[in-house]
C-alpha cells in the first residue's frame, strides 16, 4: 500500500484540527439553519481530472449535497474549482496547491485525481468519486476501513449486467470491441471483467487502447468486424465520446455504454450509473466528515442507484431496433 503507517498517523493528526475548524464553522449557536450555518467559511478544493458530462455531473452533485446540508456558498463555504485537463502532472500540481493551500476539505474526482491528492493532502480529508477500484487504486486499505484521511465513492459499474444487455439486443453478437484509455486502472478492471462476462456468452472480446482521445477513431477504425461496442467508464474515451459514435453510425455498429452520459453521447442504451447522484452520495460523506465522523472509518461507498437509459434514435441510426420489451422496461428514454 502506498500510503504509509507514519503518513496515516500524520493524516489523522492534522485531520483533528481540520476537524475542530470546521465544526468550529458549524457551532450550535446558530442552530437550527443547517449544518454551515457558522461565522466561519470552509474552503472545499475540488479536483477533476477532465472535463466530460460524467465527472461535471459528480461534481455538480457534490456541490448540491453540500449547500443542500445547509451550507451556503460565498458565506459558509467556498469551492475552489480545478480541472487536469487530462494531465497526472497538473492533477499533483493541484493536489500540491491544494495542500499549501489549507484547504479544509478535497474532493478528487477520477482516479488520477485522487491518486495525486491521496499522495500530496495528509491534513485534510479527503473524498473521491468516479472510481472504479479504490484497493487496486491504492487509494484505501480496504473497502470497509479505508485507513487514512482518504474515502469516498466507487463507481464500479454492473459490467456483466451491461455484457448481458448487449446479447438482448444483439442476440447474435460474437465478438465485442472495447476502446479504453492505456494505463487507467479503471478501465482495465472493466475490461477483464467484461472478458470474464463475454466468455459466459461465447464471445470474444476485442481490445484497442488509446494514449489521447486524438487516437479514439483510429482505435475504433482498428476493432475490424466486430458486432457491438462496449465503453467503459474510461475518462479518455469520455472526453473523445463523439469521434467513437461517428465511426460506429458509420459503420453500423451498435454501442452500449457503461453510464447515462454515454447514451446522452450517442450510445443505444446501459444499465449504468446516475453520475450526479453518485456525485451527490459523495457530498453525504463529506457533510459527515465535517461534522466529526473520521475518514479512516468511514466504509467507501457504491452508487445507490442503477439506471435502465435507452437512446431509439441512436440505434436507428446504428441500423438496431432496440427489443421492445427493453423500451418499455427502461426508467429514462434519451430523446
Amino acid at each position: 500500500m502506498a500510503v504509509t503507517t507514519h503518513r496515516r498517523a500524520l493524516a489523522l493528526a492534522g485531520l483533528t484540527a481540520t476537524a475542530a475548524i470546521a465544526l468550529s464553522g458549524c457551532s450550535s449557536a446558530n442552530s437550527g439553519d443547517g449544518a454551515g450555518s457558522g461565522s466561519e467559511k470552509i474552503t472545499i478544493g475540488v479536483s477533476q481530472f477532465v472535463q466530460h458530462p460524467a465527472l461535471d455531473a459528480a461534481t455538480e452533485g457534490f456541490k448540491q449535497a453540500i449547500i443542500d446540508a445547509g451550507y451556503v456558498e460565498g458565506e459558509t463555504v467556498e469551492f475552489d474549482e480545478k480541472n487536469a485537463q487530462a494531465e497526472v502532472a497538473t492533477a499533483t500540481t493541484i493536489a500540491q496547491t491544494f495542500a499549501s493551500d489549507g484547504v479544509g476539505l478535497v474532493l478528487a474526482v477520477a482516479t488520477p485525481s485522487a491518486q495525486a491528492a491521496m499522495q500530496n493532502i495528509i491534513d485534510a480529508p479527503v473524498l473521491f468519486t468516479a472510481v472504479t477500484d479504490p484497493v487496486s487504486a491504492e487509494l484505501v486499505d480496504s473497502m470497509q476501513e479505508p485507513g487514512s484521511n482518504v474515502t469516498g465513492t466507487s463507481d464500479m459499474n454492473p459490467v456483466a449486467d451491461q455484457i448481458e444487455l448487449i446479447t438482448e439486443i444483439v442476440p447474435d453478437a460474437k465478438k465485442i470491441g472495447v476502446v479504453y484509455g492505456s494505463g487507467e486502472v479503471n478501465s482495465e478492471i472493466q475490461v477483464e471483467l467484461a472478458n470474464e462476462a463475454a466468455e459466459g456468452h461465447g464471445i470474444e472480446v476485442v481490445e484497442a487502447t488509446v494514449t489521447n482521445a486524438g487516437e479514439i477513431k483510429q482505435a475504433v477504425e482498428s476493432l475490424g468486424d466486430v458486432d457491438a461496442i462496449y465503453t467503459p467508464t474510461d475518462n479518455l474515451v469520455a472526453s473523445g465520446l463523439g469521434a467513437l459514435i461517428g465511426v460506429a453510425e458509420e459503420s453500423g455498429i451498435p454501442v452500449v455504454g457503461a453510464e447515462s452520459a454515454h447514451v446522452e453521447g450517442g450510445a443505444i442504451a446501459t444499465l449504468g450509473i446516475d453520475y450526479e447522484k453518485l456525485g451527490y452520495q459523495t457530498g453525504e460523506m463529506a457533510v459527515k466528515i465535517l461534522e466529526g465522523e473520521d475518514p479512516a472509518t468511514t466504509a467507501v461507498e457504491t452508487s445507490k442507484d442503477l439506471e435502465l437509459v435507452v437512446n431509439p434514435a441512436a440505434a436507428e441510426r446504428m441500423g438496431v431496433e432496440l427489443p421492445e420489451s427493453l423500451v418499455e422496461r427502461a426508467d429514462r428514454t434519451v430523446e
